[in-house]
């Protein structure tokens, strides 16, 4: 049921969200919180926008190069326009927010004190993607298309030392990928496109 995951998935995420505010505020002692896990807002934000469409395109081709089945379990929740719609408002908004702020706010700055950046990025790509493959059936090719999106953004986040510059260029690679089912399915209205 995809809007109990969806609800449950937005649950954990808030409660990881206090537990690290508080871990910032009172165990770091950084009453600047924003500062504290570098959400730097770029100077040019269109900028990343645009990397993160071309990120989605080109990682789309590159999946049509990889054996990607065509039942994957998270085919199963774009069974109804509003399970559609949920799904997608969620990609685009809450999910890149949590994903960037645990991955690459608090996961990477603690490897990358301890293994050095490269090791670090991918260190933290790992288990970025491995989050999404159960969504994904465990499924190499699909697997390995994540595994690139975190290696991106937390390279990004590393040389930027920006999480909001990684935060952009998620939501458009996410928003992409969403607005290209949306073109194919005529608005979420004809979701057995995505099967065919």
């Amino acid at each position: 049921m995809p809007l109990v995951d969806v609800s449950g998935q937005a649950f954990g995420y808030i409660l990881i969200l206090v537990c690290m505010y508080l871990l910032v505020l009172y165990v770091q002692r950084r009453p600047d919180v924003l500062a504290a896990i570098r959400w730097n807002w770029p100077s040019k934000p269109g900028w990343y926008l645009f990397a993160g469409f071309l990120l989605s395109l080109a990682l789309q081709g590159l999946a049509h190069l990889l054996p990607i089945p065509k039942n994957l379990p998270i085919d199963n929740m774009f069974k109804t326009p509003a399970e559609a719609w949920v799904i997608s408002l969620f990609g685009v908004t809450l999910g890149p927010l949590f994903e960037e702020l645990y991955f690459r706010a608090f996961f990477y700055p603690a490897l990358s004190s301890r293994a050095g950046i490269p090791c670090a990025v991918l260190l933290t790509a790992a288990p970025f993607a491995l989050l999404h493959a159960t969504q994904l059936g465990f499924s190499w090719g699909p697997v390995l298309v994540v595994f690139l999106v975190g290696v991106v953004l937390t390279m990004v986040r590393a040389y930027k030392n920006s999480v909001a510059a990684g935060f952009l260029i998620h939501i458009a690679y996410n928003g992409t990928i969403s607005a290209l089912m949306f073109a194919a399915t005529d608005g979420f209205r004809h979701l057995e496109k995505l099967n065919s």
